[in-house]
């Protein structure tokens, strides 16, 4: 088992995208559930203002780092995240593995019709792929209950929540156990990018952290203010996290002082 990390007070799992797509299979394998939770720059802001939120990622099995400048972020506090684990590759890897494992799948999330392009996506790059069920994203808290019992029913081992934060995270939290699946995994837009909807961002744009900038070129007025805003966040959070990891020279001054004259 590796050993978690911590950033900004999360617990994070220090994994590759080999090996979160290994875990998931072992935990269907061995009959384990496994609930992951993602987090890019802006849901580790929002988890500062959401303690719901923050306690519901922070009770997941796996936390990986979803976006690039979390894995940034790592490295300039210190904290080894050896690569991104985006959501939407751990989707595409995991429905891939279960078409070869005959692992059957539910797809839970997005708006009807988007829904139902995305299975027709979804059949044409997996003939084999065995859908135990699906349903749209769109259900009040009193009807949580019964679609978890319905996912239970279906026998579904992977269960993929194409759901916005922090709704996919409150459902994981409160009935992704009931659920029965094996693995739970919120994919959030991701319905939407397969479905063709939205377009994501080119290789390039996400290895230099800009798929955010990217999205909001196709959504200026909806994501605009909202990325920035985050972003800026994120960027505070961070310099005041080196900060105050990093020691004055004052105090290291006073600290190797208190060295030499232990010494004597």
């Amino acid at each position: 088992m590796t050993r978690r990390e911590s950033l900004f007070g999360v617990p994070l799992d220090p994994l590759t995208m080999d090996e979160t797509v290994q875990r998931c299979l072992d935990a269907v394998r061995r009959g384990e559930q496994i609930e992951i939770g993602m987090v890019n720059a802006a849901k580790l802001v929002n988890m500062r203002r959401d303690p719901l939120l923050a306690e519901a990622v922070a009770g997941c099995d796996l936390v990986l780092a979803d976006g690039q400048a979390v894995v940034w972020a790592g490295r300039v506090l210190g904290v080894r995240l050896p690569e991104r684990v985006a959501g939407i590759d751990l989707f595409m890897r995991l429905l891939a593995a279960a078409e070869v494992a005959d692992i059957p799948v539910y797809l839970l999330g997005a708006q009807e019709d988007v829904l139902e392009m995305m299975l027709g996506q979804i059949s044409e790059r997996f003939p084999k792929l065995r859908v135990a069920g699906s349903r749209n994203g769109y259900f009040g808290d009193d009807d949580q209950e019964a679609i978890a019992d319905a996912i239970a029913e279906s026998e579904a081992r992977l269960l993929f929540l194409g759901m916005t934060s922090p709704k996919k995270e409150i459902f994981t939290a409160g009935y992704g156990k009931r659920t029965g699946a094996h693995v739970v995994h919120g994919v959030g837009g991701s319905f939407d990018i397969l479905a063709g909807i939205t377009k994501r961002a080119p290789l390039v744009w996400q290895r230099m952290g800009l798929e955010w900038f990217y999205r909001t070129l196709q959504e200026p007025r909806r994501l605009g203010k909202r990325y920035l805003t985050t972003n800026a966040a994120f960027l505070l959070m961070t310099v005041r996290e080196l900060i105050h990891r990093t020691p004055s020279a004052g105090s290291a001054s006073a600290s190797a002082s208190a060295s030499a004259n232990r010494s004597y």
